[in-house]
């Protein structure tokens, strides 16, 4: 019975792995030219303007930033800027950015 559940379990959450990577990055891409203004085309970021360089991150931790910092979860001074830059972007908008990034 255990190695029923077990497995039941790990299906069941199989599918909530690799969410990122079916979002649409071309649809991302050009979403990402607001983003590009702080973050720099290449995701270098600008550490003088304290902008974060986020080129070279999993589309997984991009999105979960995102999704916090929309949600205000990630509260700080500085996170002001992006609830901001997040409060009109759908989930799906949010899957397809990080797809995008990830590239990067």
């Amino acid at each position: 019975m255990n190695k029923l559940v077990i497995a039941v379990a790990a299906i069941a959450m199989a599918g909530t792995f690799g969410t990122a990577v079916a979002a649409d990055a071309d649809a991302g891409k050009a979403k990402y030219a607001v983003c590009a203004g702080c973050h720099g085309p290449t995701g270098a970021g600008n550490e003088a303007l304290k902008y974060p360089k986020i080129s070279g991150k999993d589309a997984g931790f991009i999105a979960q930033q995102l999704h916090d910092f929309k949600s205000g979860k990630r509260n700080t001074p500085q996170a002001a800027t992006m609830k901001a830059m997040t409060a009109g972007l759908s989930d799906a908008d949010i899957d397809n950015l990080a797809a995008y990034i990830a590239t990067l």
